[in-house]
Protein backbone atom coordinates (compact mmCIF):
# COMPACT_ATOMS: atom_id res chain seq x y z
CA UNK A 1 0.00 0.00 0.00
CA UNK A 2 1.23 3.31 -0.95
CA UNK A 3 1.42 6.00 2.04
CA UNK A 4 -1.33 8.81 1.74
CA UNK A 5 0.29 12.17 0.86
CA UNK A 6 -1.17 15.55 1.13
CA UNK A 7 -0.65 16.27 -2.68
CA UNK A 8 -3.28 13.55 -3.12
CA UNK A 9 -6.93 14.58 -4.31
CA UNK A 10 -10.07 13.26 -2.22
CA UNK A 11 -11.08 11.31 -5.15
CA UNK A 12 -7.51 9.76 -4.73
CA UNK A 13 -7.87 8.56 -1.60
CA UNK A 14 -11.41 7.44 -1.40
CA UNK A 15 -10.16 5.20 -4.60
CA UNK A 16 -6.93 4.30 -3.09
CA UNK A 17 -9.21 3.08 0.13
CA UNK A 18 -12.73 3.44 1.18
CA UNK A 19 -11.45 3.06 4.43
CA UNK A 20 -10.35 6.82 4.67
CA UNK A 21 -14.32 8.23 4.10
CA UNK A 22 -14.85 8.04 7.62
CA UNK A 23 -11.71 9.62 8.77
CA UNK A 24 -12.61 12.60 6.75
CA UNK A 25 -15.86 12.53 7.52
CA UNK A 26 -14.96 12.66 11.61
CA UNK A 27 -12.59 15.65 10.80
CA UNK A 28 -15.42 17.78 9.78
CA UNK A 29 -15.22 17.10 5.57
CA UNK A 30 -18.86 15.97 5.23
CA UNK A 31 -18.76 17.05 0.70
CA UNK A 32 -16.67 14.22 0.08
CA UNK A 33 -19.05 13.42 -3.50
CA UNK A 34 -19.16 17.00 -4.54
CA UNK A 35 -17.44 17.46 -7.81
CA UNK A 36 -14.78 20.31 -6.67
CA UNK A 37 -14.26 18.20 -3.83
CA UNK A 38 -13.48 15.01 -5.60
CA UNK A 39 -10.40 17.42 -7.92
CA UNK A 40 -9.24 19.04 -4.59
CA UNK A 41 -5.87 17.80 -2.64
CA UNK A 42 -6.02 16.89 0.63
CA UNK A 43 -4.14 19.48 1.89
CA UNK A 44 -6.31 22.44 -0.03
CA UNK A 45 -9.48 20.48 1.72
CA UNK A 46 -7.75 20.83 5.01
CA UNK A 47 -7.01 24.15 4.65
CA UNK A 48 -10.36 25.30 4.04
CA UNK A 49 -11.91 23.16 6.72
CA UNK A 50 -8.76 24.79 8.77
CA UNK A 51 -7.51 20.84 9.71
CA UNK A 52 -3.73 20.45 10.30
CA UNK A 53 -2.85 18.26 7.09
CA UNK A 54 -0.10 16.51 8.97
CA UNK A 55 -1.93 15.51 11.07
CA UNK A 56 -4.72 14.62 8.84
CA UNK A 57 -2.14 12.53 6.65
CA UNK A 58 -0.98 10.72 9.78
CA UNK A 59 -4.61 9.73 11.03
CA UNK A 60 -5.23 8.20 7.56
CA UNK A 61 -2.07 6.17 6.99
CA UNK A 62 -2.50 4.71 10.44
CA UNK A 63 -5.76 3.37 9.46
CA UNK A 64 -4.74 2.31 6.11
CA UNK A 65 -1.85 0.03 7.73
Amino acid sequence: MAKVTKDMTIGELIRVDQAVIPVLLNAGMHCLGCPSAQAESLEEAAMVHGLDVDKLVDDINAVLK
